[in-house]
């Protein structure tokens, strides 16, 4: 017989799971709030089980305070969510859950070159970042069925994909290992209006940071990466709640840009 930690395990991943098919709001977090971080990875793990669809990256966000000693949290990012933008300015449509949450982040975008190995579960910086073969500018869509994801701690938001719901690859960075991208400037606009600017020396210790933090984590889950997968590496400027209908443009190094437009599920 299931204990009630599975139950509610299971109520919690189901619902989430529905909700986003159905494209569902959901107005009460649909069971008891996990106590703890492994409660909530295996409420995520046991939602990939029923979702099914192809795992094609990961979101990395930060928890503050910290949890457990852990100031960063993941979810999975499907691969039917991850679109490419044409450039030239032209943004690309990118669906949120009408009724529930809705946010745009700029960031750092990693891609996996090398697979790491599933054994290995301590990276240094300098080997987290030799399994990095490319680095984009980018934007994620922060999307949940449930409006309150946001508000009500980091193993909520673990709970449900860590609030992810696509991702928009922007232009490649050259000659990345070499360009300092933590010290560049980073914009994001909505309707043409200034909400956030920062650099990314802000976060932590950085995007290959957040890369670091992904790489353990996954193998202490059991979970494996493979080459070409995206790491989305945390919000530069902060989590910017966002509203159907509404552009949302960011810019890297005053140079770099890609945009999109908010639509409903």
């Amino acid at each position: 017989m299931a204990t009630v930690l599975q139950q509610n395990i299971e109520r919690i991943a189901d619902t989430f799971v529905r909700a986003r098919r159905e494209g569902m709001a959901i107005v009460h977090y649909p069971g008891t709030i996990p106590a703890a971080l492994a409660e909530a990875y295996a409420v995520q793990d046991r939602a990939l089980a029923l979702d099914g669809r192809r795992v094609a990256g990961w979101k990395v966000g930060k928890i503050d305070p910290p949890i457990e000693g852990v100031n960063r949290l993941a979810g999975p990012i499907f691969a039917d969510q991850i679109v490419t933008a044409t450039g030239a300015g032209t943004p690309v449509a990118m669906p949120v859950f009408r009724g529930g949450f809705a946010a745009a982040e700029a960031e750092f975008l990693l891609r996996v070159g090398t697979a790491p190995d599933p054994a290995k579960l301590h990276y240094t910086m300098e080997e987290a970042i030799d399994l990095i073969d490319a680095v984009h500018a980018g934007i994620e869509i922060a999307s949940s069925p449930f409006s309150g994801i946001n508000a009500l701690g980091a193993t909520v938001t673990i709970s449900d994909y860590g609030n992810n719901n696509g991702l928009v690859i922007g232009p490649a960075i050259d000659n990345w290992r070499d360009a300092n991208i933590t010290d560049w400037p980073v914009e994001l606009t909505i309707d043409g209006a200034p909400i956030g600017a920062a650099t990314a020396a802000t976060m932590l210790d950085g995007p290959f940071g957040a890369a670091r933090f992904l790489f353990e984590l996954l193998a202490a889950r059991g979970i494996a990466l493979q080459p070409g997968d995206w790491i989305s590496s945390g919000a530069v400027t902060g989590v910017h709640l966002v509203s159907v209908g509404a552009r949302v443009d960011v810019r890297f190094d005053n140079r770099l840009a890609t945009a999109c437009t908010i639509v409903a599920r």
